[in-house]
């Protein structure tokens, strides 16, 4: 068995046999694509905010869904830390960048899952209740952040958990950051121009179709700066488990 491949089946072994674990990501997608038809069937052909950039409206499930995504990520490593079995992982697996390597091939794999059925599921609903030009420029790549941005978001908050290695204080901290933190820092003036490059608002704004003139730089440079967070927060959850005792 290869050095990458043990870690990655042990890791998919603890994901299949916890239900805390499995059904996350189920609850993601219904909470993304759920929302995102009945606000597009209720309000869709109506709510200026949500016709102005049709991305608003496709992506308006996600606003919620993304935080069960978030919760995904600190479970996967969150609950080791939490039940006292890091120690028992890591004796399976003593190599610790491989340990590390595992968790971030099953949180990136399941992120991408979770991304593709959460688009597709909020486009059909789109679709269905008020249409939409797959045509226009920019589309291809909105969606394409769209299903990009779920693995980032897990990724980013499995190594993040990683570094507080605490499954409490990291549901605490990043749920609610991610889910209204950054959305009210952004509405305060001055504080804008800081939060606007935080991993969270950057992916959601490459996800948009037009720009905002408040925003200092394009859609993909959006994605980028999430990418970049969440390299940097690898690094940091890596750097972490190798240093610290379990």
């Amino acid at each position: 068995m290869s050095a990458t491949t043990f870690p990655l089946r042990a890791e998919w072994a603890k994901f299949t046999t916890l239900r805390s674990l499995w059904t996350t990501p189920l609850l993601a997608v219904a909470l993304s694509a759920g929302i995102t038809a009945v606000v597009q069937f209720s309000y869709g052909k109506t709510d200026t905010s949500l016709t102005e950039d049709p991305m608003e409206g496709v992506f308006y499930g996600l606003n919620f869904g993304q935080v069960a995504v978030v919760c995904l990520g600190i479970l996967l490593v969150g609950q080791e830390y939490a039940s006292g079995t890091l120690a028992t992982s890591l004796a399976a697996v003593p190599d610790r960048v491989r340990f590390f390597r595992g968790k971030l091939l099953l949180g990136t794999g399941l992120g991408l899952a979770v991304g593709v059925l959460s688009v597709a599921g909020q486009l059909a609903a789109t679709e269905a209740s008020v249409g939409l030009d797959l045509s226009a420029p920019g589309t291809a790549r909105a969606l394409a952040a769209g299903v990009l941005y779920h693995p980032l978001l897990l990724v980013l908050c499995l190594s993040l958990t990683t570094v507080l290695r605490n499954q409490t204080a990291a549901l605490g901290l990043l749920s609610p950051m991610v889910f209204l933190g950054t959305t009210a820092l952004s509405a305060i003036p001055g504080v804008r121009d800081v939060t606007q490059f935080l991993p969270d608002r950057a992916g959601l704004y490459a996800m948009r179709l037009h720009d905002a003139p408040d925003v200092h730089y394009g859609h993909t440079t959006g994605l980028l700066l999430a990418a970049a967070w969440t390299a940097l927060a690898v690094a940091a959850g890596l750097r972490t488990l190798r240093r610290r005792d379990a």
